[in-house]
């Protein structure tokens, strides 16, 4: 075997820690190496060139590339050995930058660990072979969860391309957080302006499926080829029927069910559309407040239709699809600040939740776009807002900042002042952070044109006082004790992962972090793509995102997916799991213990039970290869062998340099 090994300096990166060309030198006498060379940018146009005549001229049957992460650039060097007409599997990376450069400081030390690197890759790479992928067909159909803006513009951009989009949104309607404010910012425009249309366009749009009331079951396959279990719930009403008159809901007896989409402020009925904009929209039943299917007395909303599609004995449904890749947009909820004891745990009625003020102030709100007290119906005249509730707060284990809470506090303060012009409010901050186009301008215009007091500072307290509220915090600017006499408190609260999203990760095969935030593949080269092929990402289920950023980012998901859908066969990578069928002894111990339900039970010729793996469904984990007692399962690339010429690569004598 002719093996060439290239030693990348990464600019100072690795070469700042690293004795490159002493590295380079070096691999020169490992067995079957015959060529070296060190260079400033492998990854660069003149670097992959070297490779490629290095390949040619040197007639080398393997490469090893001594770099960064493999995450990086292996598909970049995978592409450079098949122009230059070798077998893109017949690479093997050495990092030396995460692994070694970035994370010590002595040279000579790093020197020889860098070489110990790439001694165990060209160890590896002696013994692999050439793979070659293998075809398959790709339905052209996409799953969209979450009707949110960013899946509302990543459905919308995939149905507009051609191809069939199914969303499935777990509420009543579609549209999200962003259906329940009432403005914008900085621009101060109407929320449901901006989003009605699309919303209307995803109702109408032929290419689009809509599942509301719906939640995904199961996904099962890969990509190109996932078939998708939908929970279709009860909703005791027949939407194909169902005009959305309202008559149902005038006549309902049962009105004292908390109304979820105006964050419980205010009541509704039983059977509800929970506001005039919905997408469907269509009557659904809470069971939980509902006489007929408490008590089996009422009736009345099936009295009155005038369709008669009320059906109180209607049960979920089970619905199957076929699709080619999944974009999840599930969004985000919001902090429960009831854990802030010191804030009245929920207990004051006029300390309420930004959510809660946006649906005061909302025309489709329960007081009709009034902001009154929620305790006694009065205007308030001095409004205080608290920022950084259950964000930048490690006690409520929520360290991380929840980013659109300084620019949504700042236009609720803005537009305070437009309802009520003789009110006054103070807000009390940790630090304003306002990087988006135009939203420092617009913090400032608060603070200069409405007047709107800006205390730096944590509030220690808020208790109350005959009617009123007492806000106690310091001032860390003035180095003082603040006391604001308030008629009406606003919390902004902070953003945490949407309920059941780790369960829904787990459906996807895709990785969560601990505060159930979806994972990025990458967060600065794949930041809508993930470890799972065909599964992308969009908005705020990978963290606190605003709307402009959803929406991009809804719309760099389609694109992924039209990129997908653009190629009629897709490649599997055969860096799987294969069964040596001679060794399998068809215990199916590695059936049991593989996660992606990639091994199948098959019946040889002689009718002994054997393991077989579905290619295109192995994610090449390799947990099958440690769980077979016999052996008899190996992943390519990473068999038996090749870890044991690895380890004895490591176990020779060490050099120094």
């Amino acid at each position: 075997m002719r093996i060439g090994v290239f030693v990348c300096h990464c600019g100072s990166n690795i070469a700042a820690t690293v004795d490159c060309p002493a590295v380079a030198e070096q691999a020169g006498t490992l067995q079957d190496v015959v060529f070296t060379t060190d260079t400033m940018y492998t990854c660069s146009e003149p670097g992959q060139n070297e490779i490629i005549s290095a390949i040619k001229e040197q007639k080398l049957d393997g490469v090893v590339v001594a770099s960064c992460s493999p995450r990086m650039h292996e598909a970049t060097f995978r592409r450079a050995l098949e122009r230059a007409g070798l077998n893109r599997y017949m690479l093997e990376m050495a990092n030396i930058r995460e692994h070694v450069s970035w994370i010590g400081k002595n040279k000579p030390r790093n020197t020889i660990k860098a070489f110990e690197l790439v001694k165990i890759a060209v160890a590896k790479l002696r013994n692999n072979n050439p793979l070659h992928a293998n075809k398959f067909d790709v339905t052209k159909r996409v799953l969209v969860i979450g009707g949110g803006v960013a899946g509302i513009q990543a459905a919308l951009d995939c149905a507009d391309a051609g191809y069939q989009v199914v969303m499935v949104e777990r509420e009543q309607s579609i549209g999200g957080k962003m259906a329940k404010i009432d403005k914008t910012f900085p621009t101060v425009d109407c929320s449901s302006c901006i989003l009605g249309p699309k919303m209307v366009d995803v109702s109408q749009h032929e290419n689009i499926t809509l599942y509301a009331m719906s939640e995904v079951e199961k996904i099962e396959g890969y990509v190109g080829n996932f078939d998708v279990q939908v929970r279709k719930k009860a909703t005791y009403v027949n939407w194909a029927d169902c005009t959305g008159c309202g008559a149902c809901m005038e006549k309902c007896p049962s009105k004292k069910n908390v109304d979820k989409f105006n964050e419980g402020i205010s009541k509704c009925t039983s059977i509800n559309i929970p506001f005039p904009q919905a997408i469907p929209k269509k009557a659904a039943i809470d069971p939980s407040g509902c006489l007929m299917l408490q008590k089996g007395k009422c009736g009345v909303c099936a009295k009155v239709c005038p369709t008669k599609c009320i059906d109180f004995e209607q049960k979920d449904e089970i619905l199957s699809e076929k699709v080619g890749a999944v974009i999840a947009a599930t969004g985000y909820d919001m902090f429960d600040h009831s854990v802030y004891k010191q804030y009245g745990a929920g207990q004051y009625p006029d300390v309420i939740t930004s959510l809660q003020y946006e649906r005061l102030m909302n025309a489709s709100g329960p007081t009709g776009g009034h902001i009154v007290r929620p305790s006694d119906g009065k205007e308030p005249k001095k409004v205080v807002f608290v920022q950084c509730v259950g964000s930048r707060d490690p006690s409520v284990g929520r360290p991380y900042c929840s980013g659109f809470c300084c620019m949504y506090t700042a236009k609720q303060a803005v537009l305070t002042k437009d309802h009520i012009p003789d009110s006054d409010s103070y807000v009390f901050y940790m630090d304003i952070r306002s990087p988006g186009k135009g939203y420092d301008e617009f913090t400032r215009r608060a603070q200069e044109q409405y007047g709107v007091q800006y205390v730096r500072g944590r509030v220690s307290m808020i208790y109350p006082k005959g009617d009123n509220l007492i806000v106690r915090g310091a001032d860390t600017l003035a180095g003082t004790q603040v006391e604001v006499e308030a008629d009406l408190v606003v919390l902004a609260v902070g953003a945490e992962s949407a309920k059941n999203a780790p369960a829904l990760a787990e459906k996807m095969r895709i990785s969560y972090d601990s505060y159930g935030f979806f994972m990025e593949a990458h967060p600065k080269l794949k930041p809508v793509e993930t470890n799972t092929a065909g599964v992308y990402l969009a908005g705020s289920c990978l963290g606190p995102r605003d709307i402009p950023t959803s929406v991009g980012q809804g719309s760099a998901a389609a694109a992924k997916v039209m990129t997908l859908f653009s190629k009629d066969k897709l490649e599997s990578d055969p860096q799987v799991s294969k069964v040596n069928a001679s060794r399998c002894v068809g215990c199916l111990k590695c059936a049991a213990t593989c996660p992606f339900g990639a091994i199948k039970e098959v019946t040889d010729r002689a009718g002994n039970v054997k393991a077989e793996v579905i290619e295109t469904v192995c994610q090449g984990c390799g947990i099958c290869t440690v769980t077979c007692p016999q052996g008899a399962i190996q992943l390519q690339h990473f068999t038996d062998n090749q870890i044991l010429a690895e380890v004895n690569a490591l176990c020779q004598a060490q050099l120094d340099f």
